[in-house]
């Protein structure tokens, strides 16, 4: 045990003398918490800029217009006298949008027939064209209920049942865990993890390639592989606590991102992800064993750990192969469980499965580590 803690302080010592490692567990840290969540501080997309084209000219496509333009989603950035003028705009990003409305909208209305209108968004953004999409078909909609609502109440209808009969069955959406809707509410604590583990598996990646004389001498030396091993991850995992708690518990409070978990929960659920990946940063180090080689494998693999995640790209949509190979990195239970811990207020029982797996990885990798760190010295493990 005294070896251990031997070790372990020797590592700590490193992390803040060893200049690249500083400056990705701990500098890094601290720049991807300022910087990173600001593009999402807005959290939802609001008035987007479209053109309307008003063919008919009357009272009601100026009210279409005006309720469109009045919507949180929508706003009217331009008026076209015809749509070829108005797609000029749209090529050049000026707008997103052309909305359409035909002739003779409003003689349609006033006979009881159907009057469509035609929306041109840009769909290369998909969240700007759902916020667009989304907008323009809920004026309209409300619009038409309206319509047939006074047209049936003229025939004699009673008001309630007029209104009932334009809208039979209202529904009533209730956020559960997003409730403004909001990009930064889904994407921010997923992200968070995997920043969690791409600092820490560099991190510990590039002290595991520099030479530490100070294990080979006093009484590191006479330690095992296990006591190496083991007080390198202690000190992995101290280090953690303290940026684990700041992510996952302080930084949704300041950016206002909802959590129902207890911070006894979230880290305890951080625990096996820290060890995980300070596991296969250890065993990165022996494979490749030249900083810049751990840098640049663990940069590129950054974009694949992402996907495989499953929150970019839906789990459901990644072929059985590569969920399979997605199981072996810390992330992708992390990202699941954590998310549903913290957010969701979920139990660490009800997230049994990656909070096991995650145990799994830590005592496979670790192994594994134990297995290249007695290899290197020519030891063998009983």
């Amino acid at each position: 045990m005294k070896a251990i803690l031997t070790v372990c302080r020797i590592e700590l010592a490193r992390v803040f003398s060893l200049k690249p490692a500083f400056a990705v567990l701990i500098v890094a840290s601290v720049i991807y918490a300022a910087f990173y969540p600001q593009p999402y501080r807005t959290e939802a997309l609001r008035d987007v800029p479209i053109a309307v084209v008003d063919l008919d000219g009357t009272a009601s496509s100026r009210e279409l217009a005006r309720r469109v333009d009045a919507s949180a989603d929508v706003a009217v950035g331009a008026l076209f006298p015809d749509q070829a003028s108005a797609t000029q705009d749209v090529f050049a990003r000026n707008l997103y949008g052309v909305l359409v409305i035909p002739r003779y909208f409003e003689r349609d209305l006033l006979h009881h027939r159907r009057s469509p209108v035609a929306l041109y968004a840009d769909a290369s953004y998909f969240l700007i064209y759902q916020r667009l999409s989304g907008g323009v078909t809920a004026v309209a909609r409300t619009m038409g209920a309206e319509v047939e609502t006074a047209r049936l109440i003229a025939a004699g209808v009673d008001p309630a049942l007029a209104a009932a009969a334009a809208d039979p069955m209202p529904l009533t959406t209730v956020a559960l865990f997003n409730p403004q809707g909001g990009y930064a509410t889904y994407i921010l604590p997923a992200a968070f993890v995997l920043i969690l583990q791409q600092t820490l598996l560099i991190g510990v990646g590039l002290l595991g390639t520099y030479r530490n004389d100070q294990v080979r001498t006093g009484l590191a030396a006479t330690a095992g592989p296990a006591a190496i091993v083991g007080g390198k991850l202690l000190a992995y995992l101290i280090l953690e606590t303290v940026i684990t708690s700041f992510y996952l518990v302080a930084l949704p409070y300041l950016y206002h991102i909802p959590r129902l978990g207890s911070p006894l929960s979230i880290s305890m659920f951080a625990l096996p992800f820290a060890l995980a990946v300070s596991g296969l940063g250890l065993v990165l180090a022996r494979l490749f064993r030249d900083p810049l080689t751990v840098q640049l494998v663990s940069a590129a693999l950054g974009i694949p750990f992402l996907f495989l995640a499953g929150f970019s790209w839906p789990t459901e949509a990644i072929p059985p192969f590569l969920r399979a190979v997605a199981t072996l990195l810390p992330s992708t239970s992390a990202t699941t469980g954590l998310v549903a811990v913290s957010q969701m207020g979920a139990s660490i029982a009800d997230v049994r499965q990656p909070f096991l797996t995650l145990w799994v990885l830590a005592a496979g990798y670790s192994a594994i580590a134990i297995l290249l760190e007695s290899r290197s010295r020519g030891v063998t493990v009983p």
